[in-house]
């Protein structure tokens, strides 16, 4: 055993999800590279979700449907499509999948049924994530998560590698169904493409006032867009795409725990090995699609439903070259004070998610700033850097004198249905 694996493996503990802290246990019990993966991966997840707090819903999809796509703009918009979309949702995905497994599992070793705490802690979150998505934000991702946790939970003592074949089954089939989708619109009727154009994918002057308007105006006005969004969301999208997406995922993490991949013990060389297919295989791929798109014209009959098929796989490939990068990163020692301030943020994923939508709602939506598709994509990367920041110094500051993140004691409170201690004593 190398040094670098002796100082992280005995840091071991009860993880039951990326969002979440799990309980008072000693220090020494931690796992500090799922702590760092996890505040990489809700500092990372910003760099996309700014897109949908300060612009248009067709935006995110189609960088051409609002806003300056040219020079430093297309710049920041081409970076974070190749390095970050859909690569943190997946990490966090499968953070949630190792989450499940060892606090079952951990559970279950002192004697203890998982089953009634493990479908408490869901509930709890699917209830959390309604309430984020009607009153806050419609892109929430805790409801979703919520549902694929039911779910999953019961997969999670299968070997690796069936979990890893359902897991990428999973992922398949809201990949067939976007593909079976793109090759039928040939069939579709001109008034249906158009509607659907129009309304999702470039959106008419009216469509983009009517959403400026509802944003830029009071909490309540923002219900005309937020409700039916969420709704749409919650149940069409989580059926055709987020749904299978995020599970297959959360299977295949518990799959790469099972293996040893997140507790950075595995050889420097695999790590290595996971950092070059992102970068070389993974990467290539990404960039391949986006000037198919370009090319295509951001057209919809190929680009929403075919053109994103590129990224969809590759994000794979990417989300674990950073998982890599992460797992190198714990190893080395230099890297001491970074990978502490990152897993503060990681303890506190939960509080920090949510305190990313108050503090860009605040700055976007008409109850704050009203600052709603006024801001270019470079002033929008700004923005993520100042939160970063932000998220960078409360984190370990609040957890110099607390036990938990104040959503994260909320949850685990409610879930163990008894108030848990907060203060560190002393």
């Amino acid at each position: 055993m190398t040094d670098a694996q002796a100082a992280i493996e005995p840091r071991r503990r009860e993880d039951p999800s990326p969002l979440e802290d799990s309980g008072a246990i000693a220090p020494a019990e931690r796992i500090v590279s799922l702590d760092v993966l996890r505040g990489v991966g809700v500092l990372g997840i910003l760099v996309m979700n700014i897109q949908a707090f300060a612009m248009i819903g067709a935006a995110y999809m189609n960088p051409t449907a609002y806003g300056d796509l040219t020079g430093v703009n297309f710049v920041v918009w081409y970076v974070s499509h190749v390095l970050i979309d859909q690569k943190f949702m997946t990490i966090f995905s499968m953070l949630f999948g190792v989450g499940i497994i060892v606090m079952a599992s951990r559970r279950e070793a002192r004697g203890h049924s998982s089953v009634g705490l493990h479908y408490r802690r869901m509930g709890w979150l699917l209830l959390l994530g309604l309430l984020h998505a009607y009153l806050l934000w419609y892109g929430d991702i805790l409801y979703t998560y919520a549902l694929c946790g039911m779910v999953v939970y019961l997969f999670r003592k299968l070997p690796p590698w069936l979990l890893l074949a359902l897991g990428l089954l999973a992922t398949a089939v809201a990949s067939a169904t976007f593909l079976f989708s793109g090759l039928s619109m040939p069939f579709w009727s001109e008034e249906a493409v158009a509607e659907f154009r129009d309304d999702s994918w470039m959106p008419l002057p009216k469509v983009v006032e009517q959403e400026l308007a509802d944003y830029r105006g009071g909490w309540l006005d923002q219900m005309g867009h937020r409700v039916p969004a969420v709704f749409f969301f919650q149940t069409f999208v989580f059926l055709m795409w987020t749904g299978w997406r995020a599970g297959g995922m959360m299977l295949i993490g518990m799959a790469l725990y099972k293996l040893g991949v997140f507790g950075a013990t595995r050889s420097r060389a695999f790590y290595i090995g996971l950092v070059t297919v992102g970068a070389f295989v993974g990467i290539p791929t990404i960039i391949y699609g986006v000037h198919r798109n370009i090319a295509a014209h951001w057209d919809i009959k190929y680009s929403f439903f075919l053109g994103g098929q590129y990224n969809y796989w590759a994000s794979i490939l990417v989300a674990l070259g950073w998982v890599g990068l992460v797992m190198l990163a714990c190893r080395a020692t230099v890297m001491g004070a970074l990978t502490r301030c990152l897993g503060a943020v990681g303890r506190m994923a939960l509080t920090n998610y949510l305190l990313q939508t108050l503090i860009c709602t605040s700055i976007f939506y008409g109850h704050g700033l009203g600052l709603f598709g006024s801001f270019n994509r470079v002033q929008q990367i700004l923005t993520v850097v100042a939160v970063w920041a932000v998220t960078l110094v409360l984190s370990p500051l609040w957890l110099r004198f607390f036990r938990f993140g104040p959503l994260e004691w909320l949850w685990r409170s409610l879930a163990y249905q008894k108030v848990q201690p907060m203060v560190r004593a002393g």
